[in-house]
């Protein structure tokens, strides 16, 4: 007899095990083999009582593998996080602490460093056009990695999805902030199952700054220079995060499951605030004055259950941001019991010192110090981990410092479902960019356009125009440029011009669509006087603006739009009747211009669904389908909406002159620059209050009770007020104000 023994390999898979468990199991395959004839004992001819045997061995060999609590969902959420974190090294928890980008996110140096999340910055993809299917397949490699180590623990892929999923191809782009804080509209839902579609679970988003100063080159990204709007605004975070559920525990981070993601509110705090709007400059304001106008929405944010919090690069009175210890640990952790983990900007800690990087280590025991629990450090990550390994082991930080972020990360992620469902699902590719989305986002890019002007006079608007008309003209750079429409954060971190950075509708392309079919529509990006006055076209439309930037490279002392935006509305509006679309990411000084204008539009950035401005939008003021006489009133989605002037950063002074007219005096209201350009501040507001319209009516008497001479009038509504900004002359405020105080 001839005995072969084979090798039957048995694995039973247990979420309590340190690892899988692998049972070797040597079944003998017994075989007799003689001259003439073959006899074999299979696998069903097996014994019972040996059975009993084999499945005795494998019981026991599962019960030697050790429990696991932190794998084991049934247990509870503190309980889970003491388990592992008393499991890991020194070593491990500081590499739950770093994030790093995407494009050094190998598997390998994933398992090697314990990194604890990755990073996609501005315009960081896998592949040009990548599909959802490409940024998966990208995702989950890097994930595998994490979940080769010792203890498995999966890394969070963040990115930044500011209007939507906006790095990636073929995703919709919503309007960016400064018009979604007119609409209200929720786009959280959607951006959420946008993200997930590609793998990634974690968005840096929402941007709760409140714009103080137009000339910020992030005002884009603010909801409203009002607090309240951005408070409201907040509502972003269920979307994206899910209901948080009645009995939660206030600060405790909350995502509802592998359709959702984890949001971060960000830049923490007074970001919106700097001197003058330059970037990363330093808020020069009061403690009183810090809570009322930037803190606000923070608070909401943590009590919707916001998972993250990021640290602004800029300064409160000198301190940094990075380094600040009262506003980070003792307010933010402490007082508003935040429970997530705070992060870092890109290489914020580095900033910590001027010129940046230049003392690694004091911005190092600075930031981790102040209370940041992860740092983004997108490729210098080694000199990081080495560092701050010796501060510890130095006693320079404590050990109970990294125990607090690492405690904060786990939470996240245990709170995320990333142990249960660390890789991405494929069956939600099909929601990148899908139909249903893009309707929403035309919604919103309806919902959003503020009209500041119609007609020459209110007794003879321009709006709406006919559908109907034998020839017009559509001009202006921003008409048929997609990149222009999105602005910045759009595929890259500057944006792009041009038509050929992802899929959507120009405005151009949206008129055309709109308009009869019988009627000629023109284009030209910058026509000439003899052009538009050889057509004789029934009307102009005029699109034009600012081009993409982001951040600091979108700082403005001015705030005009470059050339040749005022020359092409010269050229077209001394010629023939027109309607000026301005796309900027914030109020333009448009005053000298505003004369030849007879219709003014502010469309902010739009995003891809340039059909939402006509075919939804402008279609209610331009196509018929509303017959409005607006006399300085906005009317968005059938609610009128109010311009009320107010006094900001930069100081507003308005002449008043005496006209007489026979027996009767009439005050005149003009706006003169004091040192500045004149300006009523940006839009994202709906309506103003009773009580801010009283206090306008009481100014307003106070200089109209005058003696009859001419004189200067400050103006000085209520900051808090909402408000509707607009840089487009102050004329129509005198009779405006009458309007509105008579229907009070």
């Amino acid at each position: 007899m001839i005995i072969y023994p084979e090798k039957y390999t048995i694995h039973i898979n247990t979420p309590h095990s340190q690892t899988h468990s692998v049972i070797c199991i040597q079944l003998l395959h017994f075989s007799t083999w003689s001259r003439g004839s073959t006899s074999s004992v299979k696998m069903g001819a097996i014994s019972a009582p040996l059975l009993v045997v084999l499945v005795f061995c494998c019981l026991v060999s599962v019960s030697q593998a050790e429990y696991l609590k932190y794998k084991d969902p049934t247990q509870s959420l503190d309980v889970r996080i003491k388990d592992l974190l008393q499991r890991m090294t020194l070593e491990e928890k500081i590499g739950q602490m770093v994030q790093i980008e995407r494009s050094i996110a190998t598997p390998e140096v994933m398992k090697k460093y314990f990194i604890g999340s990755v990073l996609s910055g501005g315009g960081s993809v896998p592949e040009t056009n990548a599909s959802a299917e490409t940024w998966i397949q990208m995702v989950n490699g890097i994930q595998n990695g994490s979940l080769s180590t010792r203890l498995g623990i999966p890394m969070i892929y963040g990115i930044d999805a500011v209007h939507g999923h906006n790095n990636v191809y073929k995703a919709t782009i919503f309007p960016h902030n400064v018009g979604l804080g007119v609409t209200r509209q929720k786009i959280g839902d959607a951006t959420a199952l946008e993200v997930r579609a590609t793998g990634i679970q974690y968005v840096f988003a929402p941007c709760i700054a409140v714009c103080r100063d137009p000339r910020w080159g992030r005002c884009y990204e603010s909801y409203s220079e009002d607090p309240k709007i951005v408070e409201a605004m907040t509502e972003i975070i269920p979307g994206l995060q899910g209901d948080i559920s009645g009995n939660s525990i206030k600060g405790v981070p909350y995502v509802a499951g592998k359709n959702k993601v984890a949001a971060c509110a960000k830049h923490y705090v007074g970001d919106g605030g700097t001197s003058r709007g330059i970037n990363e400059n330093n808020t020069l304001i009061n403690y009183r004055g810090l809570l009322n106008i930037h803190m606000p929405a923070y608070h909401d944010s943590i009590v919707k259950g916001v998972s993250t919090i990021m640290v602004s690069y800029s300064s409160w009175n000198g301190k940094k941001m990075h380094a600040n210890h009262f506003l980070v640990t003792d307010y933010l952790k402490n007082k508003l019991n935040f429970r997530g983990f705070v992060i870092s900007d890109s290489l914020g800690i580095d900033k910590i010192t001027s010129p940046p990087h230049s003392n690694y280590s004091y911005s190092i025991q600075a930031g981790v110090g102040a209370g940041i629990d992860m740092i983004m450090v997108p490729f210098n990550f080694t000199e990081f981990i080495d560092v701050l390994h010796y501060q510890v082991k130095n006693d320079i930080i404590p050990e109970s410092r990294i125990d607090d972020a690492v405690e904060r990360i786990l939470r996240v992620k245990f709170v995320m479902g990333l142990f249960e469902n660390p890789l991405a699902d494929p069956s939600l590719v099909n929601q990148l960019g899908s139909e249903e989305h893009r309707q929403l986002a035309r919604e919103a890019v309806r919902k959003s356009l503020v009209l500041l002007k119609n007609g020459k006079s209110a007794e003879k608007p321009l709006l709406p125009l006919p559908k109907k008309a034998a020839n017009i003209l559509v001009a202006g750079t921003h008409a048929d440029n997609l990149g222009y429409q999105c602005g910045g954060w759009t595929i890259t971190w500057q944006g792009l011009g041009g038509n050929n950075l992802t899929v959507g509708t120009t405005v151009l392309d949206a008129v055309k669509q709109t308009i009869d079919p019988a009627t000629k529509v023109f284009y030209k990006e910058s026509p000439d006087p003899a052009f538009v006055k050889s057509n004789n076209f029934s009307y102009a439309i005029v699109i034009v603006g600012e081009p993409p930037y982001a951040e600091t490279y979108g700082d403005s002392l001015n705030l005009t739009i470059p050339e040749p935006g005022p020359s092409t509305i010269t050229n077209v509006c001394e010629s023939i009747q027109c309607v000026v679309v301005l796309i900027t990411g914030r109020p333009v000084v448009i005053q000298p211009y505003l004369s030849k204008i007879d219709a003014l539009v502010a469309a902010w950035l739009p995003g891809t669904e340039g059909q939402g401005a006509f075919v939804q939008g402008l279609g209610y003021f331009m196509l018929e389908e509303y017959q409005i006489n607006l006399d300085g009133l906005v009317l968005q989605d059938g609610t009128w909406n109010y311009k009320i002037p107010t006094v900001d950063t930069i100081p507003l002074q308005f002449n008043v002159q005496i006209l007489n007219s026979g027996h009767n005096q009439h005050r005149v209201l003009s706006s003169k620059a004091s040192g500045e350009p004149p300006l009523l501040l940006a839009a994202s507001i709906h309506c103003a209050t009773r009580a801010a319209v009283k206090e306008a009516r009481k100014q307003l008497l106070s200089w109209s009770n005058q003696d009859g001479e001419d004189s200067t009038f400050q103006l000085e509504v209520p900051a808090t007020m909402p408000v509707v900004k607009a840089l487009c002359g102050l004329d129509n405020v005198e009779r405006y104000l009458k309007w509105k105080m008579g229907r009070t």
